[in-house]
């Protein structure tokens, strides 16, 4: 699933594109309406017909059009792109299509059809299910070790649970966990201030790096025209059980928390 760096990714790739654009209507080219999470097809397309995009941001691994009047919002989920051509008008596996004034479009494209479309006058709905922006001014490392010590979870699914902060997912955590020397399953009011101080700093640079690199493909994250992101070959754990580990030459492991694949060194990561 993309996580934050990806979706950032799109948006930046998106922007110069859609700038001040003006929907006609928005179509829908196939017959799974669960997509659509708000409200139907047609009722969406009413909603964002005529209004011009005023913004395009992320909010967690939302993206969000900031109309005139109102919001529409993406989620990508597992397979989900935003493309702005496809070959041959093939739309088999185009879930809705946004057709604008000067006759382009932007196709929501889903070989899976997890990903979600939906309208919304406020964003009230989406922030109540995603907490900190953990590249925003709110996240600071008093506030971070504050809300740690709130909590008895295992640290890996904290870190995963959208709630608490926003846009890590499987990648970027095990990434995090290993630069800060911390175990996946250690208890989060459990951590010593240093190793809260290094996580910090750790969720903080690797998304930072992912973003200047265009996020990581590891299966099927492309963006644009079928480009990839390059921060895989900077990945130091994750996807490499067995291999040695960059620090101690331990080979990395391979466990399930919270049914997530983990990779983490247990050398490393008492």
């Amino acid at each position: 699933m993309p996580e934050l760096p990806e979706v950032e990714t799109v948006i930046r790739y998106l922007q110069p594109y859609l700038a001040s654009k003006t929907i006609l209507k928005l179509l829908h080219h196939n017959d799974y309406s669960n997509v659509f999470s708000s409200h139907s097809p047609k009722e969406i397309s009413r909603s964002v017909q005529g209004q011009t995009i005023q913004k395009i941001w992320r909010r967690g691994k939302y993206i969000v059009f900031t109309l005139e009047c109102g919001y529409l919002y993406f989620h990508l989920r597992m397979t989900g792109q935003l493309v702005t051509t496809i070959e041959n008008q093939n739309h088999k596996y185009i879930t809705a299509e946004l057709f604008f004034s000067d006759k382009t479009s932007l196709y929501f494209k889903d070989y899976r059809k997890f990903g979600r479309i939906g309208y919304t006058q406020s964003l009230s709905c989406i922030n109540q299910l995603v907490g900190v922006e953990p590249l925003g001014s709110w996240f600071t490392m008093p506030r971070f070790q504050k809300e740690l010590k709130k909590r008895k979870w295992q640290i890996k699914p904290l870190l995963l649970d959208q709630s608490f902060i926003c846009g890590l997912g499987n990648i970027y955590v095990d990434e995090c966990l290993w630069r800060s020397c911390i175990h996946p399953q250690t208890t989060s009011n459990k951590l010593q201030s240093k190793n809260v101080e290094m996580l910090y700093q750790s969720i903080v640079t690797i998304l930072r790096e992912a973003i200047s690199l265009n996020g990581t493909t590891i299966i099927n994250f492309q963006y644009g025209e079928n480009n990839v992101g390059n921060f895989k070959q900077f990945l130091k754990v994750y996807a490499r059980e067995r291999l040695p580990c960059f620090r101690c030459k331990n080979k990395i492991k391979k466990v399930f928390i919270g049914q997530r694949g983990t990779y983490f060194c247990n050398i490393c990561q008492r």
